[in-house]
C-alpha cells in the first residue's frame, strides 16, 4: 500500500509538472504565409515533442507582424531580414532583436515580356518594393546585373534618388512588397520578394531573369523583443530551424528556391 501511495503521488507530481512545463512553453508566433508559415506548421510535431505549443499568426504585410511583437500581442516573429528590422526599430522607437536563423529566400527580377535582359529597352518600366530595406535589395540586384550603380554599393540603405548611373534610364515604380507581383502585366520588369514570388506561383530558380547572389546579407531571421530573448520556448523553436528535418523539409518543398540556414 505504502508503494502504491509513492507511485501515485510521484505520478501526480509528475503529471503536476508536466502540465506547468506545457503552460510555460506556449508560444505564439507571426510570420508571412510563404514559406515561413508553411515551414513553421510542419515544425509543430517536432515542438509539441519538446513541449512547445505553438500558434501561428499569420500575415500578409511587413507591418504587422514586428507591430503586434511590439505590441506584446504576440510572442515573436519569423519572416524578415535584419535590415528590414533594423529599419523598423528606427522608424518606430522599437527594441526588437534578432534571436536566430531561418533561411535565405533570394529575392529575383522576373518579367512577362522579356526572355533575357539583353531585350530590356531604354525606358523600361520596373517595380520594385516601397519599404526602405527591400527598395535597396532590390536596387543592389539590378546592380549586380550591371543595369544600375548606386552611389554606395555597400549602403544598405540605398534609395531611387542614390542611383549614380541608369544607363537605360530605367523608370522605377514603387509599390508595397506584396503588390509587386500584381504588376507583372504592366511592368517590364518586376523584382519580387520570394514569400510573394512562391505565393504566384514563381519559381525564383527557373521563372527569373537575374536572381539574387548566394551570399546576400539578406537571410531571414527571427525576432523578439530584447526581454523574451531568452525564453526557453524561443530557444526551442530558433533551435528546430536548424535540424535536419526543418533542412530537408525546406530543400524538398521548395526546390532549392529557399536556402536552408547554415549551422
Amino acid at each position: 500500500m505504502k508503494k502504491f501511495i509513492t507511485s501515485t503521488a510521484f505520478a501526480l507530481v509528475a503529471s503536476v509538472a508536466s502540465i506547468a512545463s506545457a503552460e510555460n512553453l506556449k508560444l505564439s508566433v507571426a510570420a508571412t504565409p510563404v514559406p515561413a508559415a508553411e515551414v513553421l506548421e510542419f515544425m509543430k510535431p517536432a515542438l509539441a515533442k519538446k513541449g512547445v505549443d505553438l500558434t501561428v499568426h499569420v500575415f500578409t504585410d511587413y507591418i504587422q507582424p514586428n507591430q503586434q511583437v511590439a505590441d506584446g500581442d504576440i510572442d515573436m516573429n519569423c519572416f524578415q531580414h535584419v535590415p528590414h528590422l533594423d529599419s523598423f526599430n528606427k522608424r518606430k522607437n522599437t527594441n526588437l532583436v534578432p534571436v536566430g536563423g531561418m533561411y535565405l529566400p533570394p529575392m529575383a527580377a522576373y518579367s512577362k515580356k522579356i526572355k533575357n535582359l539583353s531585350e530590356l529597352k531604354d525606358g523600361a518600366r520596373v517595380s520594385i518594393p516601397n519599404d526602405t530595406t527591400n527598395s535597396t535589395r532590390a536596387l543592389l540586384i539590378l546592380q549586380q546585373a550591371g543595369l544600375i550603380k548606386l552611389k554606395d554599393p555597400k549602403n544598405l540603405f540605398s534609395t531611387a534618388k542614390d542611383i549614380a548611373e541608369n544607363p537605360k534610364k530605367l523608370k522605377f515604380i514603387e509599390l508595397e512588397a506584396a503588390g509587386v507581383p500584381r504588376s507583372l502585366p504592366d511592368v517590364d520588369l518586376a523584382v519580387i520578394n520570394t514569400n510573394y514570388a512562391l505565393e504566384v506561383g514563381l519559381n525564383p530558380k527557373s521563372d527569373s531573369i537575374i536572381l539574387e547572389d548566394v551570399n546576400s546579407p539578406y537571410a531571414n531571421v527571427c525576432a523578439a523583443p530584447e526581454s523574451f530573448k531568452d525564453n526557453k520556448a524561443l530557444k526551442i523553436l530558433v533551435a528546430e530551424w536548424g535540424s535536419e528535418e526543418t533542412k530537408k523539409f525546406i530543400l524538398d518543398k521548395y526546390k532549392g528556391t529557399v536556402i536552408p540556414r547554415k549551422d
